[in-house]
């Protein structure tokens, strides 16, 4: 068996490695995948030799680009994608940034016999997993762990044929997006549980921000508290017990302050960032920069 691989981010590692260090090696004695080594493949290799390589089976995982009709035709069992979402629901760019952002109470991978459209083709596989506030990048590990675990369970059943594609209901579908700069500036009148998820969701990347004295603060982690909070404007700094930082945000609530990156300066704690910038308290935030 000659399986390829198609990944480009950190979604796609420990699906490549786990597949490298032991092979695909099926329970019961199956033979279609006895000790089957992945052959890391890129496009720009050609369909060429691609084809002369003559692939069995392909598994993708965050690849990143969308693979041409031509190329999925070729391998004996398909292309297989590993998705982290239940999908139809979040397809595209974004899944796991968008089902924080969403308050989604549990997530999870699929896996598809991919076709020409963007996570369209019929499901192989899928497992749930429930949420539990994770930022982004936690969520994400998560997620590639359980989606590695689902595709060496149900690879060799694929191949045997021991499995059947099942349509997706395309008419739940949702679609998601790639997060740019703007859609991490904060609003500081929304609540404090929807800015919460907005700075797990979109941390590291695109970011989340606002402005303090002309310039850039990156919002790195926080912490929502629900409280009445006096006469402060929306966006306020403030000190509540035993000294942390609070900043008011919309519906009577607040978040703390915990991670912090002024423009041109390294992520620190709340603490040693107010170290010499005692006039950060009462100072009042927007981001109209």
């Amino acid at each position: 068996m000659k399986l390829f691989f198609f990944g480009t981010s950190s979604f796609s590692k420990p699906v490549f490695e786990a597949l490298k260090k032991g092979g695909v090696k099926p329970r019961g004695g199956h033979a279609p995948l006895r000790g089957c080594s992945p052959i890391l493949w890129d496009l720009e290799k050609g369909i060429e030799d691609f084809k002369k390589l003559n692939p069995d089976i392909c598994v993708v995982a965050a690849y990143g680009r969308i693979i041409p009709k031509e190329y999925l035709e070729i391998p004996k069992y398909g292309f297989l994608n590993i998705h982290p979402s239940l999908l139809p629901k979040y397809r595209g760019a974004s899944p796991i940034q968008s089902a924080i952002l969403n308050d989604e109470k549990e997530t999870g991978v699929t896996i598809i016999l991919m076709d020409e459209k963007v996570d369209h083709g019929p499901t192989i596989a899928n497992e749930k997993l429930k949420m539990k506030n994770e930022k982004y990048k936690e969520l994400e590990k998560k997620l590639a762990e359980l989606g590695t675990k689902l595709l060496i369970e149900i690879l060799p059943k694929w191949i045997n044929g021991e499995v059947k594609p099942t349509e997706q209901n395309h008419q739940e579908a949702i679609y998601t997006k790639k997060f740019s700069w703007q859609d991490g500036k904060i609003d500081w009148s929304k609540s404090a549980d929807g800015i919460d998820r907005q700075i797990r969701a979109l941390n590291p990347e695109p970011g989340t921000w606002t402005a303090w004295n002309n310039k850039i603060l990156k919002i790195l982690e926080v912490l929502p508290i629900s409280k009445k909070n006096g006469n402060f404007k929306n966006g306020q700094v403030f000190l509540v017990e035993n000294r942390q930082t609070a900043i008011k945000c919309g519906f009577h609530s607040a978040v703390l302050l915990k991670t912090v990156q002024l423009e041109g300066k390294k992520p620190m704690e709340i603490k040693d960032f107010l170290n010499g910038r005692k006039d950060f308290i009462g100072s009042v935030l927007n981001s109209n920069y």
